[in-house]
């Protein structure tokens, strides 16, 4: 994938974030902590994930808008973009 570099960063921060949380949630089951706090966790995860995501799409979006992609790459078309949208949902 290819895209800006602040936008990338923002990306790898938010799963990098998501990585901590998951082995976050794996000592917790491992140590028979409450359900409770184990899904709050894994609740937490997910929306991690899902932010992720939905950056890369918004950024692929405005590749598209803008004409902003990079040499070498095709813009992706609106049918690509509205799978990988709907792909998150």
């Amino acid at each position: 994938m290819v895209a800006d570099d602040a936008s990338m960063t923002l990306v790898l921060n938010r799963l990098r974030r998501a990585q901590g949380q998951l082995s976050g949630v794996i000592s917790m089951i491992e140590q028979g902590r409450d359900c409770k706090d184990v899904v709050t966790q894994l609740a937490a995860v997910s929306r991690a994930l899902d932010r992720a995501g939905f950056k890369i799409v918004a950024t692929g979006m405005r590749q598209c808008v803008t004409g902003e992609a990079p040499e070498g790459t095709t813009p992706l078309t609106e049918a690509e973009l509205e799978k990988l949208f709907l792909a998150l949902a």
